[in-house]
C-alpha cells in the first residue's frame, strides 16, 4: 500500500467523486475507530458501526469546511465524533434494553461508559498504537523478512539479541544492526504520519 500522508488523503477527501481517497481514508482511520468503540463496551458489531457512521460524518462535516487545523489535531476531532457516535449507540442499546424488561435502567447502562475525559485516555492510548502499527507496516515492507523478524524478536517479543541471532541462524550484529536501523525508520516515520493527527 502506497504511503500517503494525511494532509494528501484529506485534499483528496474533498472530490466527492475521488473513491480512491474516500479508501485511503477509511482503510487509515476505521481500525482506531472500532478498536477504541469496543474499549467502550460495544460489541464488535455496533463498533464497526460507530466506525461507518463515525467516518462518514467526518466526511460530510470535512468537505463542509468544519475541521480547522489550528484548533487541535485531527485525531482529536475524530475522538469528538466516535465518541458522540458510540454514546448514541450506548443510549439507543440502553432504551431496547428497557424495552425489553431488563432491570438495567437507562441510566445504569449509561453508567458503565466512561466519562469523556476517561475515553480520551483510552482514544489516546488506542491512537498511539494505531500509529506505530502503521509504522510496523511500512517498515516491514522496506526491509528484507529477516531483518524484520530479528527486530520483532528482539523488540516485539522481548527477546536477547544473542537469542534473536541463534534462532534465526546469524551474526549477533546482523540483530542489532536490524533493530538500530528499524527504529531508526520508524522516528524517521513518525512525523510524517503524525503530520496532521
Amino acid at each position: 500500500m502506497e504511503w500517503t500522508t494525511t494532509s494528501t488523503v484529506l485534499r483528496d477527501l474533498r472530490d466527492y467523486e475521488h473513491r480512491a481517497a474516500w479508501d485511503r481514508f477509511a482503510s487509515r482511520f476505521r481500525r482506531p475507530i472500532v478498536s477504541f468503540a469496543c474499549s467502550l463496551g460495544l460489541s464488535s458489531v455496533d463498533a464497526e458501526d460507530v466506525a461507518q457512521e463515525s467516518l462518514i460524518a467526518f466526511a460530510e462535516a470535512f468537505r463542509r469546511g468544519q475541521y480547522n487545523r489550528e484548533k487541535g489535531r485531527l485525531s482529536q476531532w475524530l475522538f469528538g465524533i466516535a465518541y458522540r457516535q458510540a454514546l448514541g449507540r450506548r443510549r439507543d442499546e440502553a432504551r431496547r434494553t428497557a424495552k425489553q424488561h431488563t432491570p438495567a435502567s437507562e441510566s445504569g447502562f449509561l453508567a458503565a461508559l466512561p466519562d469523556e475525559p476517561a475515553a480520551s485516555v483510552s482514544w489516546d492510548d488506542e491512537w498511539e498504537r494505531h500509529v506505530l502499527q502503521e509504522c510496523l507496516e511500512r517498515v516491514r515492507r522496506e526491509v528484507e523478512p529477516s531483518t524484520f523478524r530479528a527486530f520483532e524478536l528482539v523488540m516485539r517479543e522481548d527477546r536477547s539479541a544473542d537469542e534473536a541471532a541463534r534462532e534465526l541462524g546469524v551474526p549477533i550484529k546482523l540483530v542489532c544492526n536490524a533493530k538500530h536501523r528499524i527504529l531508526k525508520r520508524i522516528r524517521e516515520l513518525l512525523p510524517l504520519l503524525e503530520e496532521t493527527w
